[in-house]
């Protein structure tokens, strides 16, 4: 909790620097564990790869929601990652849509093919009664 004061504390340059520092870190391993890897060491290259995006996920993601808040008091900053959402949005909003999905997320096509379901299955025992 002491660290996590102190990080809170910092002003929002220096918030952008301590996320930038570990950022501007892992990004190149993780291309330097693609190099690893195809040089044939898979074993080695694979490990790296997962050991900087658990990094990413577990630390850099922590990071970036303690120092948001001071990050979106810088105008270009706040900028970007309105875009960022904006584009974000839209994006998912497409991809719910081109895929048929509602907002209350069940499929678009769900009852009718419950009911073709079920006209299959009528005519299937209308078939099975003839004979």
């Amino acid at each position: 909790m002491k660290l996590r004061r102190t990080i809170e504390g910092l002003g929002p340059y220096p918030s952008l620097l301590l996320l930038a520092v570990p950022t501007a870190t892992v990004e190149p391993l993780k291309l330097a564990a693609v190099a690893v890897a195809g040089k044939g060491h898979w074993i080695t290259g694979t490990a790296m790869i997962v050991a900087c995006y658990a990094f990413s996920l577990l630390v850099l993601e922590r990071l970036f929601v303690i120092v948001k808040p001071k990050l979106l008091t810088i105008p270009w900053f706040a900028k970007l990652w309105e875009g960022f959402v904006f584009i974000r949005k839209r994006t998912w909003k497409f991809l719910r849509a081109s895929i048929g999905l509602r907002s209350d997320r069940k499929a678009v096509g769900s009852s009718s093919w419950r009911r073709a379901a079920r006209a299959a299955d009528s005519i299937h025992d209308r078939q099975c009664l003839r004979r």
